[in-house]
C-alpha cells in the first residue's frame, strides 16, 4: 500500500509544525541523546545501516557524521519530512539513501542491514503495531546485525518482551536518562 494512503503521525505532530521540529528537538537535547545512541550502535565502515522512522533526518546526519563509511538508508512515511531531510542532506554534502515507507511492511530484501537505528519514533505507534514493526526490522537485519533505539522511557514498557518476540535476542535496556523531553532510554537487541 502506499505511503500516502495511510495514516502516520507527522515527526512533528502536524504538518505545520513540521519547520519547528529540529530547532524544538535541539533546544531540549534531543541531538546528545542521538549522538548517545549512535556510540552505543559501534558504527564501521562498511555497514549498511537502517533509520527507522528518518524524519527529517537528523539522526541519519548524526550517525553519517560519526562514521562517514557507512551506507545509510533512511525510510519514513511522511514525504514532507524527507523533502527536508532530502534537502538538509544535501546542504551537509551527506550521501545517504532516503525511503517512502513503512516500518511494518519495509522495502527491502531480508538480511540486508547490519544495524537498524532509531530516534523518537516507537511511541508513535500503538502497542499491538510494534510487534510487526519489530518482526520487519528482525527480517531485514543480518547474523550478527542489531538493533538500537532511543524513545520515551513510559511509552516503551512492553519494548524488552517485545523485542523477544519478535525474535531478537539479548534485548536489553542499556541506558536511561532524563531530559528536557522526558525520561529518555536506550534499547539494543541482536539478531
Amino acid at each position: 500500500m502506499a505511503a500516502s494512503h495511510r495514516h502516520f503521525i507527522p515527526a512533528a505532530g502536524a504538518d505545520w509544525l513540521l519547520p519547528f521540529y529540529d530547532p524544538f528537538t535541539r533546544l531540549l537535547g534531543a541531538r546528545s541523546a542521538q549522538r548517545q545512541l549512535i556510540a552505543q550502535a559501534r558504527l564501521a565502515p562498511g555497514q549498511r545501516v537502517l533509520d527507522l522512522g528518518c524524519g527529517t533526518g537528523a539522526l541519519s546526519l548524526v550517525a553519517k557524521r560519526a562514521e562517514p563509511g557507512i551506507e545509510l538508508v533512511a525510510l519514513d512515511p511522511d514525504p514532507k519530512a524527507l523533502v527536508r531531510a532530502r534537502r538538509k542532506a544535501a546542504r551537509a554534502g551527506a550521501a545517504l539513501a532516503f525511503e517512502s515507507g513503512f516500518g511494518d511492511a519495509l522495502p527491502f530484501p531480508d538480511a540486508s542491514f547490519d544495524r537498524a537505528i532509531s530516534s523518537f519514533v516507537l511511541h508513535h505507534l500503538e502497542s499491538a503495531a510494534k510487534p510487526a514493526v519489530l518482526r520487519e526490522l528482525r527480517r531485514v537485519l543480518r547474523a550478527g546485525g542489531s538493533l538500537h533505539v532511543l524513545d520515551f522511557a513510559g511509552a516503551n514498557r512492553e519494548l524488552l518482551q517485545q523485542l523477544r518476540e519478535a525474535g531478537l535476542r539479548d534485548a536489553a535496556q542499556v541506558d536511561a536518562r532524563r531530559s528536557l523531553l522526558g525520561a529518555l532510554a536506550f534499547w539494543r537487541a541482536q539478531v
